[in-house]
């Protein structure tokens, strides 16, 4: 028993809040992404497994810059394949969504990322004095494609 065709690509369902990858940040993109909010990093490990973190960012310019731990998956997986996806939502409205997808590039390790993870804790209304000290590395997202959901 052979396999059943699909039908034409005309005959998929289309819903107005999907939106085209678009290369660049919008205006409403960078707005969004500037407040504070949490990110959901998605990456993969050297075994092919996805794995997946929520974060703290900050915007800059089209890049997103993001910091852990060094001993921590994700930074290890990046080191590996540096390959990301992220989500992250509106807390308000939790339909509404910006997905990114884009590489991963190494930014800063000691002191600097520590001034990294502080300077987002006091993005997020958070103590910065609580990261003094640690051990951090931070990665630059640059940002391949960009898409809109929920308007």
């Amino acid at each position: 028993m052979g396999r059943p065709s699909l039908p034409d690509s005309g005959a998929f369902a289309y819903h107005p809040a999907m939106a085209t990858d678009t290369p660049i940040l919008s205006h409403d993109a960078r707005e969004f992404l500037a407040a504070p909010r949490f990110a959901t990093i998605a990456t993969v490990a050297p075994d092919g497994a996805p794995h997946q973190a929520v974060v703290w960012y900050l915007l800059d310019g089209d890049d997103l810059i993001i910091n852990s731990r060094p001993e921590r998956h994700w930074p290890r997986n990046l080191a590996a394949n540096p390959h990301i996806s992220v989500a992250i939502y509106e807390m308000e409205r939790p339909e509404h969504w910006f997905g990114l997808k884009g590489r991963a590039e190494p930014l800063h390790e000691g002191a600097a990322a520590t001034d990294d993870i502080q300077a987002m804790a006091r993005h997020h209304g958070k103590d910065p004095k609580t990261y003094a000290g640690q051990v951090r590395v931070s990665y630059r997202i640059r940002i391949a494609s960009v898409f809109e959901y929920g308007r």
